[in-house]
Order: C-alpha cells, then sequence, then structure tokens
C-alpha cells in the first residue's frame, strides 16, 4: 500500500517525530499516565488497538506504537479495524491513513450496518453495542485478552454528565471493565487524560484528514446535520459545559474530578454488584 501513497515513509516519519517533540507532554505522558494510573497495560498482554478510521483511535494507534518502542516489558499488539459495511471511499481513506502513518491494519468484515437500517428506537445505541460485541469476539479469535478504545477526556466528562441530566443516575465512564460476555476480556481507554482539543491540534498541525462518522446512513443525512446536532444529547452537553466554562474555567477539571472524589457518607443510595444500598440501612448505627 505505501507504494501508492509519495514519499510515504518520510511523511510517517515526520508524523512519529511531531507527535514526540510538539506534543509529547499533551499526548504521550498523558496517554502512559492513563497506563500506570490505571493499570492498563501488563506483562504479556496482547491488545486489540480498535481503530474506526476517527482522530481519536488513529492516533491512539500512534501511541501504542511509541509505548512499544520503549518496551519496557513484553506485550503485544493487533491494530484491529472492523468493516461494519463502510463505503467504497471511507474504507480506502482508513487504509490510506493507515499506510501514511505506518499502522499496520488487521481489517475484517461484518454487515452491521445492514442490521441496522431499518431500526428506527436508537440504531446508533444498537450500532455501538454490536459493534463492541464483534470487535471482542474478533480479537478473542486473534489471541487477545483486551480492547483499546479511543474514548478521551472530554468524551468521560459528557458522558458522567449526560447520565446525570438524561439518565437520572451518576454513571461514570470507566479507564478500565471486565467483559461480562466474552471470558477474560478486558475493556480499557488508554486516552482517559487526553483532550480532544490537543487531538485535533495534533490532526491539524500534522495535515492529517480522518473520518468524521463513518456511518453511511449518517452521511446520507448530511443535509439535516444542523438539526440533528440540535437535537444531540452529547452535542447539548458539549454546548453547556462550554457555556458554564465561561464563568468557572475549572467547570471540566471538576466534572472529572468529582468522579474521583465520591463521599458516599453523603449519597442518598448507591448500587454496586446490582444490588442498591440506602443511607437509612445503617442510620442509626452510624450516630
Amino acid at each position: 500500500m505505501n507504494n501508492l501513497i509519495p514519499n510515504s515513509r518520510a511523511r510517517a516519519i515526520e508524523v512519529s517525530l511531531t507527535q514526540r517533540r510538539c506534543f509529547k507532554e499533551k499526548l504521550f505522558h498523558r496517554f502512559t499516565k492513563a497506563v500506570v494510573d490505571f493499570q492498563l497495560v501488563e506483562p504479556n498482554d496482547k491488545i486489540a488497538v480498535c481503530i474506526s478510521g476517527g482522530k481519536d483511535s488513529m492516533l491512539m494507534a500512534k501511541l501504542f506504537q511509541e509505548l512499544k518502542r520503549h518496551n519496557k516489558f513484553p506485550f503485544e499488539l493487533v491494530f484491529l479495524v472492523m468493516d461494519p459495511g463502510y463505503t467504497p471511499e471511507n474504507r480506502r481513506q482508513i487504509e490510506h491513513n493507515a499506510a501514511v502513518m505506518e499502522v499496520p491494519l488487521t481489517i475484517f468484515e461484518s454487515e452491521i450496518f445492514d442490521s441496522v437500517v431499518n431500526v428506527k428506537k436508537s440504531p446508533c445505541y444498537l450500532c455501538a453495542r454490536m459493534r463492541r460485541g464483534h470487535l471482542y469476539k474478533k480479537a478473542q479469535e486473534l489471541g487477545c485478552n483486551k480492547i483499546a478504545l479511543g474514548h478521551h477526556y472530554d468524551d468521560v466528562i459528557e458522558t458522567n454528565l449526560m447520565s446525570m441530566l438524561w439518565g437520572g443516575q451518576i454513571q461514570t465512564m470507566m479507564p478500565k471493565l471486565h467483559s461480562t460476555n466474552f471470558e477474560g476480556m478486558q475493556l480499557i481507554r488508554p486516552l482517559y487524560y487526553i483532550r480532544e482539543e490537543d487531538i485535533i491540534a495534533w490532526r491539524d498541525y500534522n495535515h492529517l484528514q480522518f473520518l468524521r462518522c463513518a456511518c453511511r446512513f449518517t452521511e446520507a443525512l448530511e443535509d439535516e446535520a444542523a438539526d440533528r446536532e440540535s437535537a444531540s444529547k452529547r452535542k447539548e452537553t458539549k454546548r453547556l459545559i462550554q457555556q458554564l466554562k465561561k464563568t468557572n474555567p475549572s467547570v471540566e477539571a471538576n466534572i472529572f474530578n468529582s468522579m474521583h472524589n465520591v463521599a458516599l457518607d453523603a449519597v442518598i443510595a448507591y448500587k454496586t454488584k446490582g444490588v442498591k444500598h440506602h443511607f437509612l440501612d445503617n442510620y442509626e448505627l452510624d450516630k
């Protein structure tokens, strides 16, 4: 594939060098901090780095390559792409970017887009669940024990706020999870500390172009994008956070830090392992 791209080797080196020299603090150091803080990568892991074609997952692939370059202990990487029914143009864009960035892809096909095309209620939610299941299954077949997803800091705080405002619960996006359906598998999120604005800065500095949304049905509705965005709960949450930042510049950090500072003594009720606990359960004993 590289012979299709002029000076591809030089381009790949350029992308890697800018990542190391210009964005080391905001990208690689925050990546490794999450890896260490949450024990995301351990000796002899085989990790499926799941690539959707967007900026986040492609950056994650490069950061994993950098981590592997330091190689403080043995672990393996598989750069896994599931084609759920991409248009030929989107498939070529993913392959092109991977070639430019020297990320060796393992691609497999599914028919998820066809499966959700006629679903009226929450098709995006169903699609995401199905995609994750396919990724777990393929990764397990390849001998992996973990899949890595490219959710970043902003995804974390937005999801936390959305669960309160629209879900009526406090539920955070965890840095790692045990799979409930695939025994021995874990999900990890090593971009946990990385800000989206820094990912965008890295992308633009290197003049890279990634897929925004690879769903062909979303693209078919591009003319309605403004209306759809105004109805999107995540877009509303982004706007709300930006509005709050005007009077409280620390609002994002406060939302993020709140997930690490839960005072259970001041919580009405909480659930753990499916069991609900209420503050009145031990109210008299705590006098």
